[in-house]
């Protein structure tokens, strides 16, 4: 058996995240937290496909969205989680002209 790879820093980031979902997940209740798990490994699966590993604007983008959505289902009056979908070419085209994540109105 092959000795397992060092995981970075950011990878070890995507994997914290990917818990902390699962674990915020078990805090609600059982067709909710089904749904949740749904969710985000469809969209975690979706962006390990789509995301160039090397584009590290884009995924520390998707971290820091990531933490603001874990910390809105964390809170106990949150019940339930939506996504929005934003077409890929959008987003690279938003990254290609260099706009700052702050002044992005849908972020």
């Amino acid at each position: 058996m092959a000795p397992l790879q060092k995981l970075s820093g950011m990878q070890r980031q995507v994997l914290a995240l990917y818990r902390g979902f699962l674990r915020s997940a078990r805090m609600k209740n059982l067709e909710e937290r089904q749904r949740i798990v749904s969710v985000i490994s469809s969209k975690f699966r979706h962006n390990a496909k789509n995301v160039d590993r090397k584009n590290f604007q884009c995924i520390e983008y998707l971290l820091q969205r990531g933490k603001r959505q874990l910390k809105q289902l964390d809170n106990s009056s949150t019940i339930s989680l939506s996504t929005i979908n934003i077409s890929s070419a959008i987003f690279q085209l938003l990254l290609a002209c260099r706009i700052t994540l702050r002044q992005r109105c849908w972020a």
